[in-house]
């Protein structure tokens, strides 16, 4: 090797051979590319779920972000780590994958005089306010942290970026927020590209007919007219991604398997024995529940009216069903010190009142430990009159926390009096000493049927008639979701507006204090992990480790280092440089 190396430079065309050894090196590097993820979390390697996806595809999807622009150093990283995670994908599936990055106020749309910004509010992506450092000095610029999966004619908006409540005592840093957004960027895109390339969507059954709020519109003097709408955000969300059909248990035979999911959302009126029996055998078939429950009778119009009301036992008769798969929602009150807030009257004449916002301790804001793939960076979820949760002994049933209260919170029993005075003390912090109250449980396994040993003859008699066996115990396992409160997926109305997204508050829209919470997201996320591929959701899992640098050691050692980065390589060349020279010297003086 070695006269073979000496033979090439010998040459009179040395430096011919050189250059088609280079060209030759940099042409297999461009057909031959690998990489080698180190870092401890993986955060450069996808998942198998997404390299499947991609390798599904058989037409060209294009991804357009809209996070082009000049954004504050923060900020600035998430658009890096989109970019490069977008890199990632292509690599993956380089001839089926394209995207592009669009500055949406400055670009207009396919040619037209419509900038992208405007299309993307239309599709409901607002865009949120920066303070960004510019030539010019500090000016406010907003950025559109959404993107856009199109694929076969059809598209899907990602949303990247949510921007956290600043009023939150568990407000994380930008540096947290941002690095939750960067590890949930696989499953946002893998999610879409999902949707994009599945032929059917999974089949969702609304319960109905024991009070619970109605979906969908009716005709009223010519124009339609919402029957609830409290339900439009919700019914909006669940069809973005599943077929929604209403189930009414009372005349319905028994639930079809071809229901993925049994929805039951704050139930007013007591539920039947035959009814509980068909949600039971529908559990023992593998079939999964997600409910949302008010134990109690504790209404905010009630607040709006009266000023005071009393919270009482609303009695729905599904105590002891739910005590057999392993929970009990109680009849009690969570009061939180996080919490959203209220207008009260403070001062002013009766024509003229002064109104200011107020913490409202019966309007908790939970928290998501993050334990589980329906919760993982997903955020505070606000509640309205909260029960707590106890678990149950049932065996093979797996039980995990989804949702709970903070550091500062308290229990209080009921009937209780519920008064609009109580905000004009300030509350006793002493009394709210308990912390992390579980308000939401994820129940998995094989449950026992509550009818077993206790079946009627009519009931028997009812399921032979339907040509359904009775089953005592599940022979597959299935999951059921508690959430002890039916407001978390109702949105509210505005007058005005008319219905409001989920998770926002009527009473602080428009001000400084609205937020829209993560209510939408905590339930599609518990739908996505009962309905959907379990691959999609497990994504959420991935972790990206914040190392931060410490603070105070970079105050107290900055001059050093930037000695050793910038000042000690100059020297160290002009050192090397010296003695090149002086060895020179010594050699060609002889």
């Amino acid at each position: 090797m070695r006269k073979i190396t000496e033979k090439i430079f010998a040459s009179k065309y040395w430096w011919v051979t050189m250059l088609l050894t280079l060209f030759a090196v940099n042409y297999l590097a461009s057909i031959v590319h690998t990489r080698f993820d180190l870092t401890k979390e993986k955060r450069y390697t996808l998942s198998r779920t997404t390299k499947d996806l991609l390798g599904g595809l058989d037409e060209t999807a294009q991804i357009d972000v809209f996070l082009k622009g000049e954004f504050p150093t923060k900020f600035r990283k998430l658009t890096n780590s989109v970019e490069e995670f977008l890199v990632l994908l292509k690599e993956s599936k380089s001839s089926k994958l394209q995207y592009r990055f669009i500055a949406p106020d400055d670009e207009t749309f396919e040619g037209t005089g419509i900038t992208w910004g405007d299309s993307l509010r239309k599709l409901g992506a607002t865009p949120i306010n920066l303070k960004a450092q510019v030539k010019t000095g500090e000016s406010s610029s907003y950025a559109y942290p959404f993107a856009i999966v199109k694929y076969k004619n059809r598209q899907e908006l990602v949303t990247l970026f949510s921007v956290p409540p600043l009023f939150s005592e568990s407000a994380e840093s930008p540096e947290k927020v941002i690095n939750s957004a960067e590890a949930l960027l696989e499953y946002t895109f893998a999610k879409a590209l999902d949707r994009l390339v599945g032929d059917s969507k999974p089949m969702i059954a609304y319960s109905i007919g024991n009070g619970e709020p109605q979906l969908g519109r009716e005709i009223v003097n010519g124009a339609p007219v919402f029957r609830d709408g409290r339900t439009a955000d919700l019914e909006y969300s669940i069809r973005q991604n599943y077929e929604l059909f209403t189930f009414n248990l009372n005349k319905q035979a028994g639930i079809p398997d071809t229901f993925k999911v049994l929805l039951i959302v704050k139930p007013t009126l007591q539920f039947s024995e035959d009814e509980k029996l068909k949600i039971d055998q529908y559990v023992m078939r593998g079939g999964k529940v997600l409910l949302f429950i008010d134990n109690l009778i504790a209404e905010q119009d009630s607040l709006r009216f009266d000023k005071e009301t009393i919270a009482y036992d609303r009695n729905l008769n599904l105590t002891d069903q739910l005590f057999k798969y392993g929970v009990r929602i109680n009849t009690d009150l969570i009061m939180d010190l996080q919490c959203d807030f209220m207008p009260f009257v403070i001062g002013g004449s009766a024509d003229k009142p002064q109104f200011e916002f107020l913490k409202w301790n019966y309007y908790p804001l939970f928290e998501s430990k993050g334990n589980h793939s329906i919760n993982k960076n997903t955020g505070l979820v606000s509640g309205r009159f909260v029960n707590s949760i106890d678990t149950i002994a049932a065996e093979g049933i797996k039980k995990t926390p989804l949702l709970s209260t903070s550091s500062n919170s308290r229990i209080i029993s009921t009937p209780a009096l519920i008064s609009i005075n109580e905000n004009r003390n300030v509350p006793e912090d002493i009394k709210f000493g308990k912390k992390d109250i579980p308000v939401a449980y994820l129940l998995e396994g094989k449950f026992t049927s509550i009818f077993r040993n206790r079946l009627s003859q009519s009931q028997l008699d009812t399921l032979k008639a339907s040509g359904v066996a009775f089953i005592n115990k599940a022979e597959n396992e299935s999951k059921i979701i508690v959430v002890a409160d039916g407001d978390i997926v109702l949105n509210d109305i505005s007058p005005k507006d008319g219905p409001l997204p989920m998770g926002m508050n009527y009473y602080t829209a428009g001000t400084q204090y609205e937020y829209q919470f993560a209510n939408r997201n905590f339930l599609l996320n518990c739908l996505e992990y009962m309905a959907s591929k379990s691959g999609i959701i497990e994504t959420r899992n991935k972790d990206i480790v914040l190392r931060l640098l410490d603070s105070q050691k970079v105050k107290e050692q900055k001059t050093t280092w930037q000695f050793i980065n910038i000042a000690l390589p100059v020297l160290l060349v002009i050192f090397f440089g010296w003695v090149y020279q002086q060895v020179r010297k010594r050699k060609y003086a002889a």
